[in-house]
């Protein structure tokens, strides 16, 4: 998702998320929307490469699965008293869904979602590794990739394969990747580092 950056406070109400477009809104936490930016071209192009890595690693045979980028899903609620700062949203940059649990539903999607990815910038990193860890996992998604950038945030150092632990509630580290993903569940996907920030050659 979008870098935050610093907006007079907006509180969005259920009602209003749900009835509006998607593309209306971004982020939000306990109510409050958090206003973005564009993303760097390096981040933008690894959101497009794997995703399109987990397409291409979907079983045509298998059960059904889709792959999407930049789409909105509710979370838990927050705790507050104040009806107006409950609601939890997230545009995840990549997820993977069980599209035969039914139609994408931004109420209960986050049911569905199979695998969830964030690739990190300067202004999401923080997110990426604190809140967002913690609400995909409290929201009891199995898989949660981290992909964190060198200090120019150009070149990916690694991939971070959280996995759901004994509790079903948090995370694990099971396997950081260093060179190349390698998954065999929900999905069998291999794919290079160089891979995924290799732009397409230019015809002539």
């Amino acid at each position: 998702m979008s870098a935050p950056r610093k907006q007079p406070e907006r509180l969005v109400g259920v009602e209003e998320f749900l009835a509006g477009p998607p593309e209306d809104f971004g982020d939000i936490h306990d109510g409050v929307l958090l206003e973005c930016m564009a993303q760097s071209p390096a981040h933008d192009l690894v959101v497009r490469r794997l995703s399109a890595a987990l397409e291409y690693a979907i079983d045509p045979d298998g059960p059904c699965r889709e792959v999407h980028s930049d789409t909105p899903i509710r979370l838990a609620d927050g705790e507050s008293a104040d009806d107006t700062r409950r609601l939890r949203a997230r545009y995840p940059d990549v997820l993977l869904r069980d599209c035969g649990a039914g139609p994408y539903d931004v109420r209960t999607v986050a049911e569905q979602i199979l695998l969830v990815a964030e690739i990190t910038s300067e202004g999401t990193v923080d997110a990426d590794i604190g809140i967002k860890r913690e609400l995909y996992a409290r929201a009891g998604i199995p898989v949660y990739l981290i992909v964190h950038f060198d200090k120019d945030w150009q070149q990916i150092t690694e991939i971070e394969e959280c996995r759901l632990d004994w509790s079903g509630r948090r995370y694990i580290t099971r396997h950081t990747h260093t060179d190349a993903l390698v998954l065999t569940s929900p999905v069998h996907l291999a794919v290079t580092f160089t891979d995924l920030q290799s732009r397409l050659p230019r015809r002539r």
